[in-house]
């Protein structure tokens, strides 16, 4: 059975768990100033900027984000979410820990999504085409999409594809990630600064689950080393 190439077993922990403890502490204060400065302020000049920017592109444009939006429903990372669930419980060749922190992956980020929706309690933009009754601070689509998209990132960064495969494929999925995001932003359906927010929440909480993932993996990996190791007699 085949294991997945950690991340740490690339470089030195410290190259790599430093800069990544850094970008989750800075995303996390980004979350907080980015609601506390909407809540003071109420409409930011950044949002209205975005939306004139959104608004001078062609129709087909805007046609084609709106399109792409729906790959951040809930529906939709509903059902792609149990798919890949059961992959990795059933039919992936890696850890069953892989499952078990995806789920808690997509669970913990829209458990998150929505206690911040509830607590900022902000309104949807006037001209906004959606018709729900959620808040609109932070962008559950935003903070899904990257949740999940990072993850399927994280697995084919950690598998056994080639290196031109792997970054074809995750250069592609980033892509789209990014897309979600902004595609919230026509349609009015969100503001600009719901989707920052979405974008810190969705990428701290996933940074947080594979730094779990990488540590479980790790210390079960030596625990096993450790247990085959013959017994030396004195």
């Amino acid at each position: 059975m085949p294991k997945p190439i950690l991340l740490s077993d690339r470089t030195k922990p410290s190259a790599l768990w430093g800069p990544g403890i850094l970008l989750v502490l800075l995303f996390v204060a980004s979350i907080f100033i980015i609601g506390e400065t909407v809540m003071a302020s109420g409409k930011l000049s950044i949002d209205q900027w975005a939306f004139e920017l959104a608004g001078q592109t062609p129709q087909w444009v805007t046609s084609a984000m709106l399109s792409v939006t729906k790959a951040g429903s809930v529906l939709w990372l509903t059902v792609l979410s149990v798919m890949t669930l059961l992959y990795l419980l059933f039919l992936s060749p890696f850890s069953r820990y892989l499952g078990l922190f995806f789920a808690i992956n997509m669970i913990g980020v829209s458990g998150i999504t929505k206690l911040l929706k509830i607590s900022y309690m902000r309104e949807r933009p006037d001209q906004t085409q959606y018709t729900g009754d959620s808040s609109s601070f932070p962008s559950g689509h935003t903070s899904g999409a990257v949740a999940f998209y990072g993850f399927l990132i994280y697995l084919i960064s950690i598998s056994h594809l080639s290196n031109g495969i792997k970054w074809t494929v995750n250069v592609v999925l980033t892509i789209f990630m990014l897309a979600i995001g902004l595609s919230r932003v026509f349609g009015s359906i969100h503001f600009f600064t719901d989707v920052l927010a979405g974008f810190a929440i969705g990428f701290t909480w996933l940074m947080i689950c594979i730094a779990a993932i990488e540590w479980t993996l790790k210390n079960k990996r030596q625990s096993q080393e450790s247990s085959n190791e013959p017994n030396v007699q004195a």
